[in-house]
């Protein structure tokens, strides 16, 4: 029987997630940020003190997006924030050596609205040190915003209205596009959640040391240029499932 599509649109599909936030003002203009566009859905990890969302700083700033800020979330670790997510975008100005695939926000943008099956994370990290490289490495992108190479210097809500004024734009053009968008050609499956991919690194990670390709005691850098070869993919649950099988095949043998 076949399966009903996903007709939520990227207004519905894209959560915020912002790490380890400083400052309430800047949870307020970027909930003030994302209303604009048109967006609702915010997370926060670990703020720096309680009661962020209700500080008056972050009203204030919300200026008229309050609603945004009562419905957030506050959780305590990455996988709590990225629960349910397949598809997620970390956002740095500082490229790093293991990292997914670099985006620019329209083509991050763009791959966002037009896949149905993709539930979208866009993920800012705290104002004065960014985003740390374990987190950035579990993301399927990169973005980087092209900004002025003589002064790149954009705050953490500007950030944020660049990205979700260019995803506003591609879901526009997506909803416009539908109608002729559909061919049935071809198969695709649903994409894997980054728990399940989570799940297959260290599956496969357990193989490669039963096997004695991975010293477990000098890793080197193999398992994160295993993450980045396979986030270039858009890899299905399928997919995850056949890899974390061979893995269990492994794992088994040299028990």
């Amino acid at each position: 029987m076949k399966q009903p599509e996903n007709t939520a649109t990227l207004f519905q599909r894209l959560r915020i997630i912002l790490v380890e936030t400083s400052r309430p003002g800047n949870i307020g203009s970027v909930a003030r940020a994302m209303k604009t566009m048109g967006f609702g859905e915010l997370v926060l990890v670990t703020p720096r003190f309680e009661g962020m969302l209700e500080h008056e700083e972050a009203v204030a700033f919300a200026s008229g997006a309050q609603d945004i800020l009562a419905s957030a979330r506050i959780v305590g670790s990455m996988a709590e924030a990225l629960e349910g997510i397949n598809f997620a975008a970390a956002v740095s100005a500082r490229l790093r050596e293991y990292s997914p695939p670099v985006l620019a926000p329209r083509q991050f943008a763009e791959q966002a609205a037009a896949g149905a099956e993709l539930n979208a994370a866009l993920i800012f990290g705290n104002e004065r040190f960014g985003l740390p490289n374990e987190i950035v490495e579990k993301c399927n992108a990169l973005i980087n915003i092209p900004a002025n190479p003589d002064y790149s210097s954009l705050n953490l809500a500007q950030a944020a209205q660049v990205l979700v004024y260019e995803c506003r734009m591609a879901a526009l053009a997506a909803a416009e596009a539908a109608p002729s968008a559909e061919t049935g050609i071809g198969f695709q499956g649903e994409a894997a959640s980054l728990a399940q991919i989570d799940g297959m690194y260290a599956h496969l990670e357990q193989a490669l040391v039963a096997i004695g390709f991975l010293d477990a005691n000098n890793p080197r850098k193999l398992m994160p240029r295993l993450k980045r070869m396979f986030s270039r993919t858009q890899l299905e649950t399928e997919e995850v499932n056949i890899l974390r099988g061979i893995a269990r095949k492994i794992t088994d043998k040299f028990k």
